[in-house]
């Protein structure tokens, strides 16, 4: 395993930040935090406004993100980033963890396709769990792919491969490992994520905002004709069996419901979630996102964000992946 130099990274709209305090620890000596193990949980009624840390030197620690490649992908480009929260300890309690797949290279709507530009998992974790932002593995394997999936099999067995290893190395609960997804990655979460049983048997509870795989036709050779995709991704859909599900997107989001109840005719542990950016955000463009078709919602408190929170707080500290929760089964439209 690799760690990059982060100057080599230049996020598109983000100043290059790098944390003081973090850099003054090490992977191997992080000096134990005064932060109790509890401190991962969400404070939904937080007021906070949240930055997104960007790409920090060295290799990982309490407080940082960096960008680290993968054994088998060491003399390639390909690489996921990855955030250990302020309160992470080597040695120290199991703590949630949040994996991505961001969106398309969409310059309308400022997205870079680039993985060090995420921000839909750390918004959603606000910033106390661990966070990692997986790649799609281009189709030479020598780099990340900024646009759809690349080479889909690679892809999927990047995830096979490093899931379980980033979980074991870092202290990732695993009784609360959330996958989500913006756009592209909102779709990637079944398309990439539920691909077969064992991609699928990583996650305990998923999150999707703006997309929904089978929802609508794409012009790819995988998204087309509507029939053939819908039909595959309704046996993708039906392995998320009994875990949560949250389902959110910025406008109306009746397709998509519509779409899980032709699976799961009671979707009892899906929640769907209708998201107003501008309302949340201001008018377009602004200092937090280009276009309303944004993973970055989450950044300023509201009531969505509070909205889920709860339901993330319910979810990891419920540890319940095949049970009943004590979570409602819809929002109410």
């Amino acid at each position: 395993m690799r760690y990059l130099d982060a100057s080599q990274f230049t996020p598109v709209k983000y100043p290059y930040w790098v944390s003081i305090l973090a850099m003054a620890f090490s992977f191997c000596c992080a000096t134990p935090s005064l932060l109790r193990a509890d401190d991962w949980h969400l404070d939904a009624e937080s007021s906070e406004t949240l930055t997104v840390p960007t790409l920090s030197q060295g290799g990982p620690a309490a407080g940082k993100r960096v960008a680290v490649t993968a054994a088998e992908y060491v003399g390639t480009e390909v690489f996921h980033t990855l955030y250990l929260p302020p309160g992470w300890k080597p040695e120290g309690a199991p703590v949630p963890i949040i994996f991505e797949y961001t969106g398309n290279y969409y310059p309308q709507s400022g997205s870079t396709g680039k993985s060090q530009d995420a921000a839909l998992g750390y918004g959603l974790s606000g910033g106390k769990y661990i966070w990692v932002v997986l790649p799609y593995v281009n189709s030479t394997g020598t780099a990340n792919e900024v646009t759809w999936w690349g080479d889909e099999q690679a892809t999927v067995e990047y995830a096979k491969q490093n899931v379980p290893l980033i979980i074991e190395q870092f202290g990732g609960d695993p009784n609360a490992v959330f996958l989500c997804g913006f756009s592209r990655g909102a779709i990637g979460v079944n398309y990439l994520g539920l691909r077969d049983d064992e991609v699928a048997s990583l996650w305990t509870a998923f999150i999707t905002h703006d997309h929904f795989d089978g929802v609508r036709e794409w012009n790819t050779a995988w998204g087309s004709p509507l029939e053939r995709y819908q039909s595959e991704a309704k046996k993708r859909l039906a392995k998320v069996e009994n875990r949560p599900y949250w389902v959110s997107q910025n406008g109306n989001n009746r397709k998509s419901e519509e779409f899980v109840r032709s699976v799961v005719p009671i979707p009892n542990r899906f929640r769907f979630s209708n998201i107003n950016t501008a309302e949340i955000l201001g008018s377009f463009p602004n200092e937090f996102a280009q276009a309303a078709h944004t993973d970055r919602w989450l950044l300023r408190p509201s009531r969505d964000r509070r909205q889920v929170w709860e339901w993330m707080e319910r979810v990891a500290s419920g540890h319940n992946k095949d049970g009943e929760l004590s979570v409602p089964g819809q929002l109410k439209h």
